[in-house]
């Protein structure tokens, strides 16, 4: 699922890893090809993923089945990572990766072993990095801390579909990304620390201190940003310049706790609050409080669910009740309503497969 696992515990109360992914390879078109990749994540059932063409005009719900059939997805279908023609589409719940061609869909292998409670994934010469959240705690019980301490990092070999080896984390994991052969991994769950894994050696280098509950995170021109929500205090963006790891950081004020979601567009940095949508420029040393949109939504978890800035478009996915198809909204960057489409259980993330 997409929540951390602060939050998976207060869905389980009431019993119930920007993130968008982009990729500079061109490949050949297909059905799917030149659009946006809606991701559902489902409830306790199956996830899909739903098409939506960049001139808006042709939409598929779900697209996978249309292609394969009964062939399913998999649970809690987290996210997707982009190599060359191919797609990996997570399926958390399912311990597997569903891989398909990017842009006709058609189901090419799968990856289902070595993965437990896989997140996110990025790809470094023909390797896979994938998080795995491996087991939750029980906490019910505040002795037990194994499920804080034994997430861990998957090495898929791409030109055989095979977990080769898995960097033990000794802490949780949930999002990644990569820059300069490194590997940065937010740690959730009220930890304070932001990972960093070495490619080369596959070990662990030195953590950098950002504070806790940090989550999305983009970088641009050497500098990685960081949302961070800690829960009944000020949000704030923690920019750590990768060139030395120094830190400096934007403090939202008290109006805009619980700010979630962050994306770069055009030296413009985008993030949400609630159901409203507002945007600073990347050198600015305040977070704006004038909003650029707000939408309506009766979603008790899942508002602003997925969100993702790109080609000069806000896209937005309401997660919605999580048993029933929900909503994407597209929005011009002044915010405008371009477009809505009814896509699948509980949207949680754009890819844009251009």
């Amino acid at each position: 699922m997409k929540f951390s696992k602060l939050f998976f515990v207060a869905l389980v109360s009431v019993s119930v890893f920007v993130s968008c992914t982009n990729d500079d390879d061109k490949v050949d078109s297909g059905d799917y090809n030149e659009g946006v990749l809606v991701l559902n994540e489902g409830s306790s059932g199956q996830g899909s993923v739903s098409y939506i063409s960049n001139d808006l005009n042709a939409f598929t719900q779900d697209a996978y089945t249309t292609v394969n059939g009964s062939d399913l997805l998999g649970k809690f279908v987290q996210s997707i990572f982009f190599y060359g023609d191919r797609a990996y589409i997570i399926a958390g719940g399912s311990n597997k990766i569903t891989i398909v061609n990017r842009n006709t869909f058609k189901i090419l292998a799968k990856i289902e072993t070595g993965l437990i409670t896989p997140r996110y994934g990025v790809v470094k010469d023909g390797k896979a990095y994938v998080t795995n959240a491996n087991t939750y705690a029980n906490f019910g019980d505040p002795a037990d801390a194994v499920g804080n301490t034994d997430d861990f990092i998957a090495v898929i070999d791409l030109a055989s579909n095979k977990v080769e080896s898995k960097i033990e984390l000794k802490a949780t994991a949930n999002r990644i990304v990569l820059e300069n052969g490194k590997l940065y991994v937010t740690e959730p769950y009220n930890n304070d620390k932001l990972l960093v894994v070495n490619t080369s050696t596959k070990t662990l280098e030195a953590p950098i201190n950002i504070g806790s509950d940090a989550d999305g995170m983009e970088v641009k021109d050497g500098t990685l940003y960081v949302m961070r929500s800690p829960y009944g205090v000020s949000s704030e963006i923690v920019k750590v310049k990768l060139s030395d790891n120094s830190l400096s950081k934007i403090t939202f004020p008290a109006d805009l706790q619980g700010a979630k979601n962050i994306d770069i567009e055009q030296n413009k940095i985008y993030y949400t609050v609630g159901t409203s949508v507002y945007g600073m420029d990347l050198a600015a040393t305040e977070a704006s409080k004038t909003p650029i949109l707000n939408y309506t939504s009766t979603s008790k978890y899942g508002k602003m669910y997925g969100f993702a800035v790109k080609n000069n478009r806000i896209f937005i996915a309401d997660g919605g009740d999580f048993s029933a198809n929900s909503k994407a909204y597209v929005y011009s960057l002044t915010g405008t309503l371009e477009k809505e489409f009814t896509v699948g259980v509980g949207p949680n993330g754009f890819y844009f497969n251009d």
